[in-house]
């Protein structure tokens, strides 16, 4: 998909033009769909929440800022995708608020990475940790969020953050070191 339109509706979008977003969707809506299936196909089995149901709900909720301020199309699938998996995350909590949790879950990095979350304790584990690491690290963050939620190959993040495909694999190697410390704590 051509760069020069998605950023020129972002840019509008971002004036004020909130039919920009109206407008850019049906050009980014694929992409969404499959971030959003590639999230669901994460979740416990029996889980409610359907790919075009987490798409419609992400775009109510980027339609809903107030200062957006997105630099390009990946910037843009950056944000689309943490708002997914807030989406996600809060879906979790209220799961288990309702089944009044059942304490700590001890996951392996390669659990968390290459297996669906059967619990809700996983999911918000996984959130928690990376909000940390947003503290420290934001690129690594980003590249655990987009491999862990999205599905994404290394070189598709690299491709989308605009990085060589080397560095994003150093940085995730990085990344998931830290993350499966934290899961063991």
């Amino acid at each position: 998909m051509p760069e020069a339109p998605i950023t020129l509706l972002l840019q509008e979008f971002a004036a004020g033009d909130k039919s920009a977003l109206d407008r850019l969707m049906p050009i980014v809506y694929a992409e969404l769909r499959r971030l959003a299936g590639a999230y669901i196909r994460r979740e416990r089995d029996g889980h409610t929440l359907q790919p075009t149901a987490l798409v419609h709900e992400a775009y109510l909720r980027l339609l809903a800022q107030s200062q957006p301020s997105y630099q390009d199309r990946a910037h843009f699938m950056g944000v689309a995708a943490r708002v997914m998996r807030q989406i996600l995350t809060d879906y979790a909590r209220a799961h288990k608020a309702e089944k009044r949790g059942s304490g700590a879950v001890n996951l392996s990095i390669n659990e968390v990475m290459d297996a669906p979350l059967q619990a809700p304790n996983g999911l918000i584990a996984v959130d928690d940790a990376l909000r940390d690491l947003e503290q420290t690290d934001e690129l690594k963050a980003r590249l655990v969020e987009l491999r862990f939620f999205g599905g994404m190959t290394a070189e598709d993040s690299a491709e989308m953050l605009c990085l060589p495909v080397d560095k994003v694999r150093n940085e995730l190697r990085v990344a998931q070191a830290w993350l499966q410390r934290e899961l063991d704590r």
